[in-house]
């Protein structure tokens, strides 16, 4: 399985949106350099406030690109970088993938996914009703979330639109993604 960076984000300052970059530049065990979210323990403010010693284990935030597209339908626009995510990928089925899945971004970096994205509140202070569109639930009344998922860089590397994002899977068995 293979797609593509379709556009890469980052941002020194807390902000719900990060601007488009010609290139980012990922540090093994830290997350995207300059961007306000790396480091090796939390930075996202509300798991600050709750335990400020926690592993950071949202370094580094992708959203597939289809995403755009399937919520462009129920009235929204919404370009890479505006929820927040540091690399936009398109032709990967980054939801579907298990916990530990490693992906290769461009010629060197290597990222771990650790879970999904918890969509929150801001989604919809950005564009009213959009949180309804990223977070639902299924037949079976389960949680959906499809705000992207999260890892860690495990090699660092620079990463640019263009670039091939290849999917190498955990040993088995493999485990869902859940919430981190």
């Amino acid at each position: 399985m293979s797609g593509s960076v379709t556009a890469v984000s980052r941002n020194e300052t807390y902000t719900f949106t990060k601007p488009n970059r010609d290139s980012v530049t990922l540090l093994a065990g830290l997350g995207v350099e300059g961007d306000v979210h790396a480091g090796v323990t939390v930075k996202h403010r509300s798991r600050v406030a709750q335990d400020p010693t926690q592993p950071n284990l949202r370094q580094v935030h992708l959203i597939p690109e289809e995403l755009f597209d399937e919520i462009r339908g129920a009235g929204f626009e919404v370009a890479p970088g505006e929820l927040g995510e540091n690399v936009t990928t398109r032709g990967v089925d980054l939801l579907a993938l298990p916990v530990g899945t490693r992906l290769h971004l461009g010629d060197e970096a290597v990222v771990e996914v650790t879970g999904l994205r918890n969509p929150c509140l801001q989604i919809d202070n950005f564009r009213t009703g959009l949180l309804k569109q990223v977070v639902g639930r299924d037949e079976a009344g389960n949680i959906v979330r499809k705000a992207g998922i999260m890892s860690v860089v495990v090699t660092g590397g620079v990463v640019g639109p263009g670039d091939r994002v290849t999917v190498e899977l955990p040993a088995e068995p493999h485990r869902p993604l859940e919430r981190v």
